[in-house]
């Protein structure tokens, strides 16, 4: 049976291609909304995040109807981090668009997301977005993207995927350059016609692949899924099974079932294959599981995750100032929350360790693992997290490590800075060509070389530079790397940090408080321009005698402090120090506190290196 009336797309792309953009497009043309409808941009991001940064953190469904066939469309991230997202939609739908900047052209994520889709023999639709950017490379990138399908080894129907020129924020398209578009109809004509209908069998055993998972305070977990063989009802008796885990088998009864029209979700009897559904009941779902018709069990294959490169450690809040600003302090709702998060992020991983106060979490990158802090310090959270760490392996007996292509857009006059950095941090040069006034350059570097790169990148170049990376492979390890030059100012006593003593600090380095803050011993309340750590004491206060009063601070100019964001401090942090964070505040400190018992740890760990 084809099913004449469905399509199931998904759209991928680099980060800031504008697919989120395209989709509003899509779903004001096809009468989703209203005529009198307030509609947000970037309606499908929806998440807090998500609006605050600009970005897709996680894969969203919608549904669009054009000539009486409905288009299930997914949103994907353009993220590298957060290519997990990307690689478990894939077994929901049986075409892409491969969304492309028409001045930038393809880049490190599109290059991931279209040698999946190429790996599942998805068809393709590439849409080049931003035509009437004035910088636009039309011809150019149209080069560029068969380039990389032909690199890719793509398929001879793949290799004449139709182009799509667009502009999402105008909501045209067009398949002539000559001809200026009026509206998204060639897109929709295009996905129409080159994506097939679903060959499904309707009439087979029921069989869901879960390929996303949401969660509801009333109705428990939600498990989202293309229906892959015959049908399903609402109060419909079915098995969970697991196709990495044959023998295990879990009965349940499906109690809502839900379709998506549009941005909500519509509640139906019944659903047939090739739809995706969202359905509640089954408690203990899991993203990979195969929901199935109890007297014909048969698990789906799901396509297999990319490891997780980066590990960091979570652990209780045990600084002087626990427990004072958090609601969840305990390491029992720390482990609960670490765990309930990979219910719906099959690119995390979480470990327990020898400590029970601590947790070994593992991710794609500083971004995925950041974006999991701080939703945690907005749930009420109080904990501490270590530097970021690469994830090593043994293969054949040699260690090796992960490896990233780093793809650069410069100024001309600042390609000698890159290439100095890169040098440093032993990147190697792939290629190097000119983009209008800017040049590109493409290296392989370790993923330990990234980390607090990106703040020296921006300052290298004067804030004009581009960066964009994406995991390429394991290779040999490639020697030592030193973090960080730099140390850190410390605060020597606890107290409030005032104007005195911080005019007296400003002048050892560069300052993250100012004056009011409180401080605890070993919190680190600067950077050190020298390579070593100085302890300072910002609670000191000017001795007052019968000639002077306390007025005469005020004389006193302070520099306006560096506030550090949450991924600057990840990017800053050292071996020997650690991150705390808490709903209102984000401080770095040592591990040691104390200054004596610091020194002391210092001096041994130097004479055993020696």
């Amino acid at each position: 049976m084809l099913r004449e009336d469905l399509r199931n797309v998904a759209i991928i792309a680099h980060v800031d291609h504008g697919k989120t953009t395209l989709v509003d497009a899509m779903l004001k043309q096809s009468n989703t909304f209203r005529d009198n409808q307030s509609v947000e941009e970037r309606v499908m991001d929806s998440g807090d995040l998500e609006r605050e940064r600009g970005i897709t953190i996680l894969a969203k469904n919608t549904s669009i109807h054009y000539k009486g066939i409905k288009i299930n469309v997914v949103d994907t991230p353009g993220h590298a981090d957060f290519s997990g997202e990307v690689e478990r939609v894939m077994m929901m739908v049986n075409g892409v668009l491969v969304l492309v900047d028409a001045a930038e052209g393809p880049m490190p994520q599109t290059r991931f997301v279209m040698q999946k889709a190429l790996e599942m023999g998805h068809r393709l639709i590439i849409v080049v977005n931003k035509i009437d950017r004035p910088d636009a490379r039309l011809n150019e990138v149209q080069d560029e993207i068969l380039e990389l399908l032909l690199e890719l080894d793509a398929s001879d129907d793949q290799l004449m995927s139709p182009v799509v020129w667009c502009s999402g924020r105008d909501g045209t398209a067009t398949l002539d350059l000559n001809e200026k578009g009026k509206d998204l109809t060639p897109l929709f004509e295009t996905i129409i016609n080159h994506i097939q209908p679903m060959d499904v069998d309707a009439e087979g055993a029921t069989q869901v692949l879960v390929s996303s998972i949401d969660y509801n305070d009333y109705v428990g977990r939600i498990g989202i899924g293309r229906i892959e063989r015959g049908t399903v009802k609402s109060g419909q008796a079915v098995t969970v099974c697991n196709y990495n885990n044959v023998q295990q088998k879990t009965a349940g009864k499906i109690v809502n079932l839900y379709q998506i029209e549009g941005l909500q979700r519509a509640q139906c009897d019944s659903a047939k294959a090739g739809d995706i559904v969202c359905f509640s009941g089954l408690e203990k779902i899991n993203i990979g599981d195969t929901v199935c018709s109890p007297d014909c069990v048969e698990p789906h294959k799901f396509v297999k995750i990319t490891e997780p490169t980066v590990e960091m450690t979570f652990s209780v809040n045990d600084s002087p100032f626990a427990g004072k600003e958090g609601k969840m302090v305990t390491t029992r709702h720390l482990r609960d929350r670490l765990f309930r998060e990979l219910l719906k992020d099959v690119s995390l991983r979480v470990e327990e360790t020898g400590s029970a106060d601590s947790y070994r979490v593992c991710g794609r990158g500083e971004m995925h693992l950041s974006i999991l802090i701080e939703n945690m310090r907005r749930e009420g959270y109080e904990f501490q997290v270590s530097t970021p760490r690469v994830m090593y392996k043994e293969i054949d007996g040699v260690k090796h490590e992960p490896m990233e292509r780093l793809i650069v857009d410069v100024p001309d006059d600042a390609t000698g800075a890159v290439f100095q950095s890169m040098g440093n941090r032993k990147g190697e040069l792939l290629h190097m060509s000119a983009i209008g006034s800017r040049t590109r350059l493409e290296f392989i570097i370790p993923a330990r070389g990234l980390f607090g790169y990106k703040s020296e990148f921006l300052t290298s170049t004067k804030g004009e530079g581009v960066m964009n990376s994406v995991f390429f492979e394991y290779q040999p390890y490639k020697g030592e790397l030193s973090r960080r030059s730099t140390g850190s100012l410390i605060a020597f006593e606890t107290g409030e940090a005032v104007t005195y003593g911080l005019f007296n600090a400003q002048g050892r380095g560069t300052l993250f408080i100012g004056a009011g803050t409180p401080v605890y011993e070993g919190m680190i309340i600067g950077e050190s321009p020298k390579s070593e750590d100085i302890n300072v004491n910002v609670c000191k206060t000017k001795h007052l005698t019968n000639t002077r009063s306390s007025a005469s601070d005020d004389a006193l100019r302070l520099i306006t402090p560096k506030r550090m964001s949450l991924e600057e401090c990840l990017e800053f942090i050292g071996d020997d120090e650690l991150l705390e964070v808490t709903p209102k505040s984000i401080r770095i400190r040592k591990r040691i506190l104390d200054s004596e018992l610091r020194a002391k740890a210092n001096a041994k760990l130097k004479k055993g290196l020696s």
